[in-house]
């Protein structure tokens, strides 16, 4: 055990127990799947957002990493901003249409308008 992941450990702050282990939270790594498996499902959203509309693409299995990717590919192509986070991406303005031409030209079959 490294001296400096004293902050992963949880619910213990100090043993003497010489055979004590640590609980850590460890994050199971979710294997992306591929772009003809992914179900993505696009919608439109204007609630809690100070009456600004955003596109909301949902349905993302995967790596965080694999999503923010994604996520920028659709900023760029509809040169509007946005975030990618917690399974979803988020696309400023209404784009439903634009979103899935792009997603399908991709290879995101599955994708679909909801």
């Amino acid at each position: 055990m490294k001296n400096s992941d004293w902050k992963d450990r949880l619910n213990v702050v100090y043993s003497t127990n010489p055979d004590f282990n640590y609980e850590s939270e460890e994050q199971e790594l979710i294997e992306t799947k591929s772009k003809d498996k992914q179900s993505l499902r696009i919608s439109f959203d204007k609630r809690n957002r100070g009456g600004k509309v955003v596109t909301l693409i949902t349905g993302f299995v995967g790596m965080d990493d694999d999503l923010k990717e994604l996520g920028k590919l659709l900023k760029t192509k509809c040169g509007v901003g946005g975030s990618a986070k917690d399974g979803e991406i988020i696309i400023q303005g209404d784009f439903r249409q634009k979103v899935l031409d792009i997603l399908v030209k991709e290879g995101y079959a599955k994708s679909r308008i909801i």
